[in-house]
């Protein structure tokens, strides 16, 4: 490879939950317009590290290549994002490659998100529609309440906040920004409204939206640039509202 230009990366690897992790380094021809996803993809092909060691193919998750499921999210260089939209041609070489810090690792690359899907559940995101029939057309949203609500849609579950957020920890059971940007979304709806106080209550504990410390980190990481702390600060709000009700009506 010496009379071409080539990329070199080094991952942090692991075989599974309970293995240490190591690292590798792979070398390869570069393309222009390359994105981190296409290295993996090269490296797929013919997984030889950079000092000729016979390996195994680094593990990732991907999906719709296009920025918008999140699965490929890791730590590029140190900082999180997605690697289908990351350029070779903005990163410092050598490209480290690692998987994401506040979730469990799969192997390699792969990360297990449960506790992001479990505070979904936890907060109902989602619409609640009772029976099978036919319910007619939907309530009309106001353009600008549909603008402001299409903001908090836009989230992937990457978990690039929660990976940000200095609030995550192994020792921390806080709910995390993408979670209450969802409480912040389905509560805006006409009939999400319905059960707003379910998901004021999910998010009004210990863990809930009092934990965030402030540090505004999860609007910087946020790949869409959804309005995170926005939603924090009203939810908070809201949540207090939410507190003096509940004591004047003795509950």
């Amino acid at each position: 490879m010496s009379d071409q230009k080539t990329i070199v990366l080094k991952i942090k690897r692991r075989k599974d939950q309970e293995s240490e992790a190591y690292w590798e380094e792979f070398e390869i021809p570069y393309r222009p317009a390359m994105n981190v996803i296409s290295c993996l993809m090269e490296i797929r092909k013919n997984p030889v590290t950079r000092d000729g060691k016979a390996t195994s193919a680094p593990v990732w998750e991907m999906n719709c290549l296009e920025n918008v499921c999140g699965s490929c999210t890791m730590l590029m260089n140190g900082k999180v994002g997605q690697s289908c939209a990351t350029l070779v041609d903005n990163l410092t070489q050598p490209i480290t490659l690692e998987p994401m810090s506040k979730f469990p690792t799969i192997k390699d690359l792969a990360v297990d998100r449960s506790r992001m899907f479990a505070n979904l559940k936890k907060i109902r995101a989602w619409i609640p529609i009772d029976g099978t029939y036919d319910l007619g057309p939907g309530p009309r949203i106001a353009e600008r309440d549909r603008q402001e609500a299409y903001e908090f849609a836009r989230c992937m579950t990457c978990g690039s906040c929660l990976e940000a957020c200095p609030q995550v920890s192994e020792h921390s059971n806080f709910i995390g920004p993408a979670a209450i940007g969802q409480v912040r979304l389905f509560n805006s709806h006409p009939t999400g409204a319905m059960t707003k106080e379910e998901r004021l209550e999910a998010i009004s504990g210990a863990d809930g939206v009092t934990s965030c410390g402030n540090a505004q980190n999860c609007v910087k990481a946020c790949p869409k640039e959804i309005p995170l702390t926005e939603a924090i600060a009203e939810m908070n709000r809201d949540v207090t509202l939410y507190k003096f009700k509940q004591f004047f009506r003795g509950k």
